[in-house]
């Protein structure tokens, strides 16, 4: 019978860890599910212009309701917004794709080609419900057979990634309103430590990296030996990966792995970094705090502290990427289940918001900007209506309404990562492609 740490690591890397031998080889894990087919052509359900903009997802959500959408670019235009008083919260001007901006003074520290890919959507959830989290996953209601977005996209991305399984990984969810599905189906939680467990102890897979790849290339060389084309043999030893380059992936995985030390964000990003570079999974969901739900949260110290290490997160991620070879192969982005007041009497914290949530998407397909605004709405500020080819914030005459802004920011991250306009309008009912927001 198998372990829970043998299940996992079949969960992981699929059946015969075929997984691990696509690490240890460099070769597709198609190819090694079936070698007779050795060709290089396309996976079936990536044509060339989705494989183009094909990328990682770093999922960032919060079941919390944070703050996020008072501290970010399109909150400091009107000086009846409450924000922080905090001076390293301060207003301060940045530039996004040489557009000037201003912004919580952490937003300004991110590095400015991190910035040129950084857009801001002001949007409304239409909840003010912690355990709705779920609900606004699947975009209130607008998907097809109300499949959450995050489980669209990596069934999407999977056949033009090539990644081990299509299903999402979640690693920092932080209540059960958090979880994902995939299909329909729950999803399990894997908490960074667990990863770690799993994989970086001294009997672990990665320390067999090495002759698991000798195993595995002299089984292929009798499958081949006979029966390959030139091409076909060409193609294999294009993509086989050397023994120092295994060494090298398995001491960098290692490492990483090993520097897990609890299952906080920093933790996060080691164990997501890891599961990228092994290819295991399109969608890798994480949470980011920014204040969470911060009700009783005097002189918003709270807000302050947890948006500051949240940025620093961020770039911290950036910078982890970069040094991976992997700064155009992912992106980040983020979708809570609501934001918080704005008005002027959000002195000892801030009550929920239905009518405004920020979500923000940092990668190679995003032109960088502000998507949207804030205008008054009820008794507080809420998101306005969208014109869709310029992305601006409009009181009256945008063809993105504030309702329809949460759907329509799912068709958008959909089609910054390829998906085909009208499949996306297939899988969104509601709402329009922002179109200044992609690069």
């Amino acid at each position: 019978m198998f372990s829970r740490r043998q299940a996992l690591r079949s969960a992981l890397f699929g059946a015969g860890y075929v997984g691990l031998r696509a690490l240890a080889t460099g070769l597709p894990a198609a190819l090694l599910l079936d070698p007779r087919k050795a060709l290089a052509d396309l996976p079936e359900g990536c044509d060339a212009t989705a494989a183009a903009k094909a990328q990682f997802i770093l999922f960032a959500t919060s079941g919390s309701g944070d703050p996020l959408n008072a501290n970010v670019p399109g909150t400091y235009d009107d000086p009846k917004i409450s924000h922080s008083k905090d001076p390293a919260m301060a207003p301060t001007k940045l530039r996004l794709r040489g557009q000037e901006y201003t912004a919580a003074m952490p937003w300004s520290k991110l590095p400015q080609g991190v910035l040129d890919r950084t857009t801001f959507f002001h949007l409304m959830s239409d909840t003010p419900v912690h355990p709705k989290e779920p609900d606004v996953l699947k975009l209130m209601g607008t998907t097809e057979a109300g499949e959450m977005l995050p489980s669209m996209l990596a069934r999407h991305l999977a056949p033009c990634l090539g990644t081990i399984q299509a299903q999402p990984i979640s690693l920092g969810a932080s209540s059960p309103s958090e979880a994902l599905t995939y299909g329909g189906q729950a999803l399990p939680q894997l908490p960074a430590l667990a990863l770690k467990a799993t994989l970086a102890n001294p009997n672990g897979p990665l320390t067999n990296l090495q002759s698991l790849r000798d195993q595995t290339l002299d089984q292929l060389y009798g499958i081949y030996k006979d029966g390959a084309t030139p091409a076909q043999r060409r193609y294999i030893d294009s993509l086989v990966t050397s023994q120092s380059q295994v060494r090298n992936i398995k001491q960098d995985l290692l490492s990483q792995l090993s520097s897990i030390t609890d299952n906080s964000i920093t933790s996060q990003i080691l164990a997501s970094v890891a599961l990228i570079q092994m290819k295991v999974t399109p969608v890798i969901a994480v949470h980011i705090p920014f204040g969470g739900d911060n009700h009783r949260d005097v002189a918003l110290s709270d807000e302050s502290a947890e948006t500051i290490s949240g940025v620093a997160a961020i770039g911290s991620l950036m910078a982890q990427l970069a040094a991976a070879g992997l700064a155009d192969q992912v992106t980040l982005m983020s979708l809570n289940v609501f934001g918080r007041t704005l008005g002027p009497g959000n002195v000892d914290g801030r009550t929920h918001n239905p009518n405004h949530q920020v979500s923000f998407a940092i990668g190679k397909g995003m032109r960088g900007g502000v998507v949207g605004g804030v205008g008054l709405v009820e008794k507080d500020y809420g998101a306005l209506s969208i014109d869709s080819k310029t992305g601006k914030g409009m009181a009256s005459g945008g063809d993105i309404s504030a309702a329809d802004s949460l759907p329509s920011f799912g068709q958008t991250m959909l089609s910054a990562v390829g998906v085909a306009p009208t499949t996306v309008a297939k899988l969104v009912r509601k709402g329009r492609i922002i179109t200044s927001a992609l690069a």
